[in-house]
């Protein structure tokens, strides 16, 4: 079964599609949005979810869409999501199959109109799952890196550029960087929040620890700790590798998600899920750097309150580009190391841009990278119907 969905909202921009397929059989239901395609096929990871819903999947196609155009990458706007319940989450055959019939309900969009990449409860084994279901390798990316094909006949073979390599949480921390810079905070010694502790948070820990700066406090799902002068190397390590909560590796560390949100500290990094910053701890944030790596972690209301306070923030679709650079990088068959150069390079240069301009205009960053976004998007869509006449 497919049918569209009418209660998204739309504009001159898209969405292009917005489709909900549903497998009777085994009872999977998701989502399809291809907001925008004028720069080139919609590209955006599937969230797993018990309760991802069609207009949770717009929000998020559509910061694709401006996400890619800053990247200054060929890829349009789009976002996928499938309802998994816990039982699925937890069963591996089962998911496969949700992840398979998925797949190939959504197959005539494939890769055309939109490439498949990881997101929430989604990483490299399922985008495996989703090209074994498509039969085709350009379907999607974040695939394992021992998973190679020969593509087109050329020579030798393209191989999978997984997220798990830590892509975007590497992006995350170059815009930090540039952020901190811009601000007249070295980033040696920076103290640092990180609330999301997943595969953008345990990466952002520790490409910033590389740096120099000084993670004071983390939170994850189990709750959240506080050490003014950090955290062991040694046990961080052991709740990564382990893949244990934070509270049960530094018991007695742990404070309250209320209190989390009160670190004075100089950056923090919301890498969790979207809106967790909301109205009950807007107003305890002390800060004077925003960086965020999770997608739509804030309403642009509240957003713009932090930032007339004298927060300087970097936008969702500024700061985690690096997973979907990292796809592009993946597509065109690069290796690991030209990945890390692209998305280094990109990053710097566009958050370079945006917050300069801040900085200078005193206007929101999300305004600014909105306008060049806008900008890029609305040319190519002119030239489009140029050529269409």
């Amino acid at each position: 079964m497919a049918k569209t969905e009418t209660e998204t909202k739309k504009d001159k921009f898209g969405p292009e599609y917005v489709v909900e397929v549903y497998d009777a059989r085994i009872g999977m239901r998701g989502f399809l949005v291809i907001d925008n395609t004028v720069l080139g096929p919609g590209k955006g990871g599937i969230r797993m979810t018990p309760d991802v819903t069609a207009e949770e999947v717009f929000r998020l196609a559509r910061t694709m869409t401006w996400k890619n155009a800053l990247a200054d990458i060929p890829f349009g706007g789009a976002k996928a999501g499938i309802i998994m319940p816990p039982e699925v989450l937890r069963d591996k055959k089962l998911k496969k199959k949700f992840v398979q019939s998925f797949a190939k309900a959504i197959s005539a969009f494939t890769p055309k109109k939109y490439i498949a990449g990881p997101d929430v409860n989604s990483g490299e084994e399922e985008m495996k799952w989703f090209v074994e279901s498509t039969g085709n390798w350009r379907t999607a990316t974040g695939k394992p890196a021992n998973y190679c094909m020969a593509i087109f006949g050329g020579k030798g073979e393209k191989c999978g550029i997984p997220h798990e390599f830590g892509s975007t949480g590497f992006g995350v921390v170059e815009s930090t960087e540039v952020a901190a810079e811009l601000a007249g905070i070295p980033i040696k010694n920076a103290t640092v929040a990180i609330h999301g502790f997943g595969n953008v948070g345990t990466f952002a820990y520790q490409f910033l620890t590389e740096k120099g700066a000084k993670i004071v406090a983390l939170a994850d799902k189990s709750g959240a700790i506080f050490s003014k002068n950090g955290f062991e190397k040694r046990l961080i390590g052991k709740a990564i590798t382990g893949k244990k909560s934070l509270a049960s590796v530094f018991p007695k560390l742990k404070i309250s998600e209320k209190d989390f949100w009160k670190t004075k500290a100089d950056i923090l990094i919301p890498a969790s899920v979207t809106d967790v910053i909301n109205e009950s701890n807007k107003n305890s944030i002390r800060v004077k750097i925003i960086v965020e790596a999770g997608n739509i972690p804030m309403s642009e209301k509240i957003e713009n309150e932090l930032f007339k306070k004298g927060i300087l923030i970097v936008p969702d679709f500024v700061a985690n580009t690096g997973g979907v650079i990292s796809s592009y990088a993946e597509y065109r068959g690069y290796n690991p190391k030209r990945m890390f150069d692209l998305v280094s390079r990109k990053i710097r240069k566009v958050t370079n841009a945006i917050l300069e301009k801040s900085i200078k205009e005193k206007r929101n960053p999300r305004e600014i990278g909105m306008e060049m976004a806008i900008r890029k998007v609305a040319g190519r869509m002119k030239k489009r119907e140029v050529v269409d006449k």
